[in-house]
């Protein structure tokens, strides 16, 4: 397995595609629940084929992270070759990025002197969508790249 199994609440959000994915390999419901009865490892299997199949194409499609903690934000550009990090440190441990009326006020006064950037882009050293997939699971999320976009046209 390349990835990682998705979770029950991920697998039942995508309940069509997977039956679709069993199709392919001409899996009907009742074969299926036979598999799942009869062969549970070859059940587990399939899970983690599809698991693999999606990920693959989530990450594929992935162009922005972003991971924010209490005192750092991490915004990434992830380009085919090499990936852009925005680094945004907070100088003061009173203040949050995880409350949300301080996130706001953040957004409205972006070059106070309470924060510090940091911009820097490297080659991946893996596979893209490994190293992407490893910061999934770090902590980060998939964005739209609206806030990696301001603050680079903020920072140059």
């Amino acid at each position: 397995m390349k990835y990682r199994q998705l979770t029950k609440e991920q697998f039942s959000e995508l309940h069509k595609e997977f039956a679709e994915f069993l199709a392919t390999q001409q899996i009907d419901a009742k074969e299926w629940n036979k598999i799942k009865e009869e062969k549970p490892s070859m059940a587990e299997e399939e899970l983690n084929i599809f698991s693999d199949v999606v990920w693959e194409n989530v990450l594929s499609k992935t162009e922005y992270l972003e991971h924010i903690s209490a005192n750092h934000i991490n915004l990434f550009k992830c380009n085919s070759e090499e990936i852009i990090r925005i680094f945004i440190k907070l100088n003061d441990e009173n203040k949050n990025f995880l409350n949300e009326a301080y996130f706001k006020w953040f957004l409205k006064n972006p070059l106070d002197e309470l924060f510090e950037y940091f911009k820097a882009e490297k080659k991946y050293l893996k596979e893209r969508n490994s190293e992407l997939f490893e910061l999934i699971e770090m902590g980060s999320q998939i964005s739209k790249g609206e806030l990696f976009t301001a603050i680079s046209q903020l920072i140059g």
